[in-house]
C-alpha cells in the first residue's frame, strides 16, 4: 500500500509539473517576428544585443526564448562577436535564432541544409578564449556608465557617517582637479580612492510624497595621499566643485555591464519618481528612477513596460457631465540595470511619446 502511494504521489506530481508547463505555453503569447526580418545577420562592431534581437523580433526583450536558452543560460548568455552570423531558423514549430560564422570560418564547416541554412553551424558556440570587451554587449553602456559605480540610494540618515571633508587648499570655497582636500573620518588608510558625493536628497514617492529614499549627489573622486586626522587627499575629477562638508565614499569596482532581458518573475507595479539629465521628460537611452527595487522582486535584466496615466475627462454626450478616467497607454520600455532595496534604475530602450515622472511600470 505504501509502493502504490509513492507511486500515485510521483504521478500526480508529474501531472502538476505537466498542467503547469501547458499553462504556462497557453498564457505565453507566441513570437512575433519583426516586419521584414531578414533571413541572417551579420553582427558588426557597435551592435548591441537588443539591437541584434530587434532585427528578427517585435518585442526585442523575448530574445531567450528565439535562442531557446533555459533559465541558466539566460542569467550567463553566451558571447556573441562581431563576424558572427545570425540565422533566423523558421523550420520549427516555433522561429528560432542561431549562430555560426561568415564564410565558413572554423574547422568542418559543412554545406548548406535543405532549409538553406548552414548544417553545421546550427547552435551557440562555446568559445575556449578569455572573454574581453570585444562580446557584443546587450545594450550601449555609454548611457548608463554613470549609474553603474556612482549612484549612492542611502537612509533617511544620509551619509552623516561617512568620512567628511572639512577643509580646502588655502581655504578656497571650492576645489578643482588636482588640489587638496582635509578630511576626518578616515579611519582605515588601506582605501586609496575615494567617491565624493553631496548631501543626500529624498525621492518622493509620487502617490503619498513621502520619501522612499535618500540619493546622494555624485561630485567627483579623490585619492588618499596621506593618513591622519585629518587625511590628505587630491582630487581625482570632478563632475562639479567640491567642497567642506561634501562625504567619501570607498570607491566601488566598476559593476558589469551584460544583462539578460527578461519580464519580471512575478507581477509588479510601480511609478517612475525622477528623470535624468536635468529635464522634466525623457526619450529613449535616458536613465529613471523607479518606486520598486528588490523588495518587490525587481532584478538586474528585467524589462518593464512604461504606461502614461489616463486622463480625467468630462463626458458630456450622456447629456449630464460625468467625470471618466481614460486608459493608461503603453508608451515605451525600459530594462532595469541597478537595484536597492526600494528603488531601482532603469534605461528607456524605446519610446513612443516624452516618458515623465509619474507614469507607471508594469510587467510588459
Amino acid at each position: 500500500m505504501k509502493k502504490f502511494s509513492t507511486q500515485i504521489l510521483a504521478f500526480a506530481v508529474a501531472l502538476a509539473a505537466t498542467l503547469g508547463a501547458t499553462a504556462l505555453a497557453q498564457t505565453t503569447p507566441p513570437l512575433e517576428l519583426a516586419k521584414d526580418a531578414p533571413d541572417r545577420y551579420i553582427v558588426v562592431k557597435g551592435d548591441t544585443l537588443w539591437d541584434i534581437s530587434g532585427r528578427f523580433l517585435k518585442k526585442p526583450w523575448r530574445w531567450p526564448e528565439i535562442w531557446q536558452l533555459n533559465r541558466e543560460q539566460i542569467r550567463n548568455p553566451h558571447l556573441i562577436y562581431p563576424g558572427d552570423v545570425v540565422y533566423l531558423d523558421t523550420s520549427g514549430a516555433s522561429p528560432r535564432l542561431r549562430l555560426g560564422r561568415a564564410g565558413g570560418v572554423g574547422a568542418g564547416a559543412g554545406a548548406d541544409g535543405a532549409d538553406g541554412l548552414p548544417s553545421e553551424r546550427l547552435g551557440p558556440r562555446v568559445r575556449a578564449q578569455a572573454i574581453t570587451g570585444d562580446a557584443i554587449p546587450t545594450i550601449d553602456s555609454t548611457a548608463i556608465e554613470a549609474f553603474l559605480n556612482r549612484t549612492l540610494v542611502v537612509d533617511e540618515a544620509g551619509m552623516a557617517t561617512h568620512p567628511r571633508i572639512v577643509a580646502t587648499q588655502e581655504g578656497r570655497v571650492y576645489l578643482g582637479r588636482g588640489e587638496i582636500a582635509y578630511a576626518r573620518g578616515i579611519a582605515d588608510d588601506t582605501v586609496g580612492e575615494w567617491q565624493v558625493y553631496r548631501s543626500a536628497k529624498p525621492l518622493l514617492d509620487p502617490d503619498t510624497r513621502k520619501p522612499i529614499a535618500y540619493e546622494a549627489l555624485f561630485v567627483g573622486t579623490a585619492k588618499l595621499e596621506r593618513s591622519g586626522d585629518p587625511a590628505t587627499l587630491r582630487i581625482v575629477s570632478t563632475n562639479e566643485e567640491i567642497g567642506v562638508g561634501d562625504r567619501l565614499v570607498p570607491a566601488e569596482r566598476a559593476l558589469p555591464v551584460t544583462y539578460a532581458p527578461r519580464p519580471p518573475e512575478s507581477q509588479v507595479s510601480g511609478r517612475i519618481v525622477a528623470v535624468y539629465r536635468g529635464v522634466t521628460q525623457v526619450g529613449r537611452n535616458n536613465v529613471v528612477a523607479l518606486n520598486l527595487g528588490k523588495e518587490a522582486g525587481l532584478e538586474i535584466g528585467n524589462v518593464l513596460a512604461i504606461n502614461q496615466l489616463g486622463q480625467t475627462v468630462s463626458d458630456r454626450t450622456s447629456g449630464k457631465s460625468e467625470k471618466i478616467k481614460l486608459p493608461d497607454e503603453s508608451i515605451g520600455h525600459l530594462l532595469v540595470f541597478r537595484t536597492f532595496d526600494k528603488i531601482a534604475y532603469g534605461l528607456v530602450m524605446d519610446a513612443s511619446h516624452p516618458i515623465a515622472v509619474g507614469d507607471t511600470v508594469s510587467n510588459p
